[in-house]
């Protein structure tokens, strides 16, 4: 399949961009800054541009398969990048004739913030991370507008640790099972699979061990 990877050298976005090459997708690493990069493949093409450049977006997207935007923003950034790149990626794929997008938004976002602990929802969701959540709210939004055949996954914490393929993923409100955090691997799989999987078609499943 033919892939391409918005935000590939982030933490997520390498995760990505690994395991897509190891299932044999041909894969296009988009990046603003691609020396990050150290990943080589026959199959990896490595594209420079910025999310934020509506040009650089459409000549990337063209005669792709499927896009997987997993573009990130520092926690106190105010350009609403996320939301802003999302939306370009849009208007690319809708005029290339690309339909299937998997989104990378995060837990507590939309519907999913009656999910988040106490001290998520009244403490660090309002003040610490409010910029990110509005963000990510006005990215799905512009997700869910779309014409596009897309799923948002929302994953839990973000934390180091092993591709174990093992976690928990849908869940509602009131589970209180899941331990809200997940690794960037395991976010990277669960991706993966969105992007052939109806499962969760124009849904946002939540992701947690």
């Amino acid at each position: 399949m033919r892939m391409i990877v918005f935000g590939a050298t982030g933490k997520v976005g390498r995760h990505l961009v690994d395991q897509a090459l190891k299932e044999g997708h041909d894969v296009a690493a988009f990046s603003r800054n691609p020396r990050k990069s150290d990943q080589s493949s026959k199959n990896l093409e490595v594209v420079q541009g910025d999310v934020l450049d509506p040009a650089s977006v459409n000549k990337a997207v063209q005669e792709r398969d499927v896009v997987v935007c997993a573009v990130g923003m520092p926690l106190l950034n105010k350009d609403g990048l996320r939301a802003k790149g999302t939306n370009n990626i849009i208007r690319a794929m809708e005029s290339a004739g690309v339909k299937r997008l998997v989104c990378l938004s995060a837990f507590g976002t939309g519907d999913s913030r009656d999910a988040l602990p106490f001290h998520y929802r009244y403490l660090l969701a309002p003040l610490v991370m409010r910029r990110m959540y509005c963000d990510h709210s006005l990215q799905e939004s512009h997700v869910k507008n779309s014409s596009l055949d897309w799923v948002i996954v929302r994953p839990a914490h973000f934390v180091d640790g092993e591709h174990t393929g093992q976690y928990k993923n849908g869940f509602g409100v009131g589970d209180e099972t899941i331990k809200l955090k997940i690794s960037y691997a395991d976010v990277a799989d669960f991706m993966l699979k969105q992007v052939a999987d109806n499962t969760y078609l124009r849904a946002t499943p939540s992701l947690s061990y």
